[in-house]
């Protein structure tokens, strides 16, 4: 970078535990943990399982539509992956810098423990502060797994955290998408037939009785999470009690339909594409202004038309088949990257340095920031106490009030930067990792430039 991202990069300085840091990795974080709450606030003010569901549960006025629909073609998955790609980069940072000094064996088990720990924070986050939507148990998990890949080349690294991709793009096209044009064209022809008076073959018989069946299976499927939503909107707005074990009985939900499976799965790729960017040079702006112009335009001309067109069919509100079902993954990863993109392009400018310099402390403070988020939501704004205001917002009001909170917490953590050189939840993390109690407090020392720990 020129001398604008330098500018930003002063504004940084090395952890209390010793793990230097990187400018434009802190603004891509700052970004993302904030935009995250955009994703979360709905299922936190809203049903979780309406979310799965209908989304109209949430109201459908035209601001509603509008609100949706721009949430879903920018946001939709984008900050999770960023932080998936930081978390890979800061991964590779990390490990580096602990194999320099200790060896591999250390590396391993530092690492281990470091995200054991995390794990056990995001345990803590579901069943404490209740919620069930957590990602840092899923990226403790993730973590792991992905270690075990850090030290290949970036074409590999590339190859293997493109697979859930791949295998979506294969598995929902073929099966999901095009299987099922197929047999509803069958299916058709068969009550064609049948309705001129012909009699239909023992395959095609068995061919009505599978689409009898899926059909009684799907409207069975309906009706269960219709129940599901009106249960939980009975217990979010009940008691204490009554919220509590709808919350775990949420997660415990989730668990017990094996989606963990596809969330460590998601997680761990992305964590590897990550490792590989940061290896490239990419994600920390090291590669020339006419590469991240190219690299944004390619990105969102892949990612923006496939967004699109997923939200124009999921306002459908039919049984399918849906291209997104083939393409939503490939689609998260490219906007993701056409915003990394997008945020090296501005930090390289005057204007754009100075615009995005308070997410500096946002990165900085990114876990706290994420606790902090469901504190005021779900034990502030939208528990069955307090303000008690579950289920009276719809999506407009909903994204605005996630813009409120975030303007504040952005602030709050450049207070709080100027004084300490920690936040709250990461002291509590790394002193645990370190085994000792780390100083708070900001003390002199020379502004650094290299390396950077991620939210991982």
């Amino acid at each position: 970078m020129g001398g604008n991202m330098s500018d930003v990069a002063i504004t940084t300085a090395a952890e209390p535990d010793g793990a230097p840091r990187i400018a434009v990795l802190d603004i891509l974080r700052g970004v993302a943990i904030l935009g995250i709450l955009f994703m979360n606030i709905n299922d936190m003010g809203q049903s979780l399982y309406a979310s799965f569901d209908d989304i109209r549960h949430l109201g459908w006025s035209a601001s509603d539509q509008v609100a949706w629909w721009l949430r879903e073609v920018f946001a939709n998955g984008t900050a999770r992956c960023m932080l998936e790609m930081l978390f890979g980069a800061g991964m590779v940072i990390l490990t580096d810098r602990v194999a320099e000094r200790a060896g591999e064996r250390v590396v391993l088990r530092r690492y281990y423990v470091r995200n054991l720990i995390l794990f056990a924070f995001g345990l803590v986050h579901v069943f404490i502060l209740l919620w069930p939507g957590d990602i840092l148990h899923t990226y403790g998990l993730a973590a792991l797994v992905a270690f075990l890949f850090r030290r290949l080349r970036p074409r590999l690294l590339i190859m293997i955290g493109l697979t859930l991709a791949l295998f979506q793009l294969v598995g929902g096209g073929y099966f999901g998408y095009y299987q099922t044009l197929q047999t509803r064209a069958q299916v058709a022809a068969i009550e064609a037939k049948v309705a001129a008076g012909a009699k239909p073959t023992a395959d095609e018989r068995k061919l009505l009785k599978n689409k009898a069946e899926k059909t009684k299976k799907r409207a069975e499927t309906k009706a269960k999470s219709r129940s599901d939503i009106a249960a939980e909107d009975a217990a979010r707005t009940g008691t204490f009690a009554t919220w509590a074990a709808a919350q775990w009985h949420s997660f415990l939900d989730i668990e017990s339909q094996f989606l963990e499976v596809l969330f460590v799965w998601e997680a761990a790729s992305v964590m590897l594409l990550g490792a590989a960017l940061y290896k490239l040079g990419i994600l920390q702006g090291r590669r020339s202004r006419r590469f991240y112009v190219w690299m944004a335009v390619i990105a969102y001309g892949v990612g923006i038309p496939l967004r699109m067109i997923g939200a124009h069919e999921q306002m459908q509100f039919g049984n399918g088949p849906y291209t997104f079902w083939a393409s939503y993954e490939i689609a998260r990863q490219a906007m993701t990257l056409g915003h990394v993109a997008l945020i090296n392009l501005l930090v390289s400018t005057v204007f754009g340095a100075r615009l995005l310099r308070p997410f500096v402390a946002a990165g900085r403070t990114a876990l706290s920031i994420y606790i902090a988020q469901t504190l005021i939501c779900l034990w502030v704004l939208y528990p069955p106490f307090v303000l008690g205001l579950y289920g009276k917002m719809s999506w407009g009001p909903l994204m605005v009030t996630a813009l409120v909170i975030d303007a504040v917490l952005l602030v709050g953590a450049n207070l709080w930067v100027r004084q300490y050189d920690i936040a709250p939840v990461e002291w509590a993390w790394r002193s645990l990792v370190e085994q000792r109690v780390l100083p708070w407090r900001k003390r002199p020392r020379a502004p650094q430039a290299e390396g950077a720990p991620a939210l991982a």
